[in-house]
């Protein structure tokens, strides 16, 4: 599968050696990879199809200071989508009010018909891209409803009760930010960590050093906010445990890549 980094600080921080270790995974994980730096509705994000470490462009801009008060990167292990650049996460778009978002997902969705027709409306071939495609659609919703943006508490809501929908029976590590929020999920068990340290923290599918990395709540949505973890959603109880019927369908899926 793929693997997500992500951070939430109270100031610009400097990712740079993190990045540097988190980008060297890209051995096991060569299909591509992605960074966004973010600060409030700023969303630079930046992406190749190529093997990370293999990349001559990624090494040139890890020589210079990467920073921002939101972070996400990530790194592909393609199962549903071709190998090609509008396959690479992040994927990033705004809302009806204008409010951009972004967002990285690792993991597969066997059967979610909500997202099923993004299919023709998607610039890729992934579902991650229809996941984030979705999302957008509820934001859009309930902003129409409401005749502005959303609050924290509103925006929290949905998020929570769609990912808890969308969980049951399908692997949904996922991560998304508003510029200001960062929004995770993770049901599968012991693949997302996150690390506090002087008002950043530091999220990553595995532990990149020896500090003191703690799992991220599990099958619980929960929301960081410059640096902390400001609120956990509803324990919904659906974990991802992959399964022989799960690894077979992966592989006919990649064999058709």
């Amino acid at each position: 599968m793929c693997e997500l980094f992500g951070i939430s600080s109270q100031k610009k921080y400097h990712a740079n050696e993190y990045l540097k270790n988190f980008f060297s995974h890209s051995v096991r994980h060569p299909h591509g990879w992605g960074l966004a730096c973010i600060s409030g509705n700023n969303h630079q994000c930046e992406k190749e199809s190529v093997q990370a470490c293999e990349s001559n462009y990624l090494k040139e801009r890890l020589s210079q200071p990467v920073c921002g008060e939101i972070l996400l990167a990530h790194i592909r292990y393609a199962t549903v989508g071709n190998v090609e650049h509008r396959n690479c996460h992040p994927f990033s778009g705004r809302d009806r009010c204008g409010v951009c978002w972004t967002m990285i997902h690792n993991g597969t969705i066997f059967d979610y018909p909500p997202i099923n027709g993004y299919i023709r409306k998607q610039s890729g071939d992934t579902d991650s891209e229809r996941i984030f495609l979705y999302l957008i659609d509820r934001i859009n919703e309930l902003e129409r409803q409401k005749g502005s943006k959303l609050c924290f508490e509103e925006k929290f809501g949905l998020f929570d009760g769609i990912a808890g929908d969308m969980a049951e029976g399908n692997k949904l590590n996922l991560m998304l930010t508003d510029g200001k929020y960062l929004f995770v999920h993770s049901n599968c068990r012991n693949t997302m960590y996150y690390l506090e340290e002087d008002g950043t923290v530091i999220i990553s599918t595995t532990p990149l050093d020896d500090k003191n990395w703690q799992l991220i709540p599990f099958m619980q949505p929960c929301a960081f906010h410059r640096g902390k973890l400001i609120e956990k959603g509803t324990m919904h109880g659906h974990e991802y445990i992959e399964s022989e019927e799960a690894i077979e369908l992966l592989y006919r899926i990649f064999s058709n890549l």
